[in-house]
């Protein structure tokens, strides 16, 4: 039986259930939670830099609206945020790197 330990989605229960299967699991405080979603983070990121695929770059999205909410933002109001930093600091599309300032 494998042992997971890790923040799953909402209806993973009712899926392994469905699949005839049992599961234990508990609710976590709202401290565990933080802290589970900001590990699930880096689980999702670490995928995705092994995979590189879609699917990968979807649920970093999922986590990220999760702690959006956490903080009392909704996906579209993280949207804004981030259209307002890539209009005044423009975003990532010229591929560059920054190797020093000199003063």
């Amino acid at each position: 039986m494998p042992v997971y330990n890790k923040l799953v989605r909402d209806k993973i229960l009712k899926i392994i259930k469905n699949n005839g299967q049992k599961s234990t699991h508990k609710i976590l405080s709202d401290e565990e939670y933080v802290k589970e979603l900001i590990n699930k983070l880096g689980e999702e990121v670490e995928e995705y830099k092994t995979d590189k695929n879609i699917d990968e770059l979807a649920d970093i999205m999922e986590v990220v609206y999760a702690l959006a909410d956490i903080h009392g933002y909704t996906p579209e109001q993280l949207e804004d945020i981030r259209a307002e930093k890539a209009e005044k600091r423009g975003g990532f599309n010229d591929k560059i790197f920054l190797i020093k300032v000199d003063d």
